[in-house]
């Protein structure tokens, strides 16, 4: 699976690794939900430990969870992490998004 987290991205994800604590097995989790305006939405968490049928990559010395239903529309996305003056977070460049809405984190296939 292809996915990129830019060095921006990286850096706050090992932020959170840090403040969560001494877990070896951690890793930024990243899933497609269904919801959102446009029929799909993103989700990123901090995980203890990946799930028996996930994916595991690795980028930067960070171990990246996808569950196998999240795979499948993750393929070739780029994970950044933007400061502006209309806040911060995570966005998401999908190659295979169809489409979006205003919130930038929900999509369509």
């Amino acid at each position: 699976m292809d996915l990129t987290l830019t060095p921006e991205a990286a850096r706050k994800v090992e932020g959170f690794l840090n403040e969560f604590g001494d877990s070896p097995e951690a890793g930024l989790r990243v899933a497609v939900l269904p919801g959102g305006c446009s029929g799909f939405q993103y989700g990123v968490d901090i995980d203890r430990a990946p799930e028996g049928d996930d994916e595991i990559l690795e980028q930067s010395g960070i171990r990246i969870f996808v569950d196998p239903f999240s795979a499948q529309y993750l393929e070739g996305i780029e994970i950044d992490y933007v400061t502006s003056m209309m806040g911060s977070g995570f966005t998401f460049n999908n190659p295979q998004a169809t489409g979006g809405c205003g919130c930038g984190s929900s999509f369509t296939v």
